[in-house]
């Protein structure tokens, strides 16, 4: 039987993930913890066996809440983040899983699974090289240079610079680089919020492009604009994104 604890300042993400572990039979007790210092406290005095734990907290990020307890006596732990500039790679490789926000049941299940199997083997330690990929991601989201793309053969990475334009496809958001386009389970806000706004322009509450892949840039009707990318597509900018691409036409 499995003792869990959900760190993360967000109510409303913890209710989500009691939510999801109440229905495991193996679950034997759920705590939680709303800030990292008490996410400390909680581990020490209770000793779980899973922590859920949120790598972007204020005062005691998710690293902060890992050093504190020590590497002798760190859970197993499935990280939860909303950035996944260095996760991916990183826990693939080192065997520690991870959920990105918003994540589904399907994929909240899997990490759980994949948990159970590392807790009855014993191997869910993190080494330094984790530990330090962390510290880099608790610093912020930086501007993204890659992105990582799960495939059915593992994760690709793809350079920022080669996506021409993204656009909304409900939970996710579709990468449009050349002929091939890659889905990513992300929301346009997020991965908004990530990208260098010097390259990086969003014209449509369902469309980002890269301006260093725009032709030629023509006024339509009702302050729309008619974008042609030099691979041939044209994309309507929506009236609401009017000022952010008349500002390319003065650069």
């Amino acid at each position: 039987m499995i003792r869990t604890l959900i760190v993360d300042d967000e109510p409303l993400a913890r209710d989500g993930i009691r939510l999801l572990l109440e229905d495991d039979a193996e679950i034997r007790s759920i705590s939680e913890a709303g800030n990292g210092k008490q996410a400390v406290r909680r581990i020490r005095a209770e000793q779980p066996d899973l922590v859920f734990l949120d790598v972007q907290m204020p005062e005691m990020d998710g690293f902060s809440v890992l050093r504190k307890v020590g590497p002798q006596k760190i859970p197993a732990v499935i990280f939860v983040t909303a950035y996944d500039r260095y996760a991916v790679e990183a826990f693939e490789i080192q065997a520690v899983d991870y959920l990105l926000k918003p994540f589904t049941k399907q994929r909240f299940h899997q990490a759980l699974e994949r948990a159970k199997l590392r807790l009855e083997s014993r191997e869910f330690s993190l080494d330094r090289q984790v530990l330090s990929i962390l510290e880099q991601m608790a610093k912020g989201p930086g501007h993204l240079e890659r992105l990582a793309v799960k495939t059915a053969r593992g994760t690709i990475f793809v350079n920022v610079k080669d996506v021409e334009w993204i656009e909304a496809a409900e939970n996710y958001v579709k990468l449009h680089v050349g002929n091939v386009e890659h889905l990513i389970q992300t929301t346009m806000n997020a991965i908004s919020n990530k990208l260098d706004p010097a390259s990086f322009v969003r014209i449509h509450r369902s469309r980002i492009v890269n301006i260093n892949h725009v032709q030629s840039l023509n006024p339509a009707f009702h302050g729309e604009y008619l974008l042609k990318l030099r691979s041939g597509v044209e994309l309507r900018s929506g009236r609401v994104y009017s000022d952010q691409v008349k500002a390319l036409l003065r650069n």
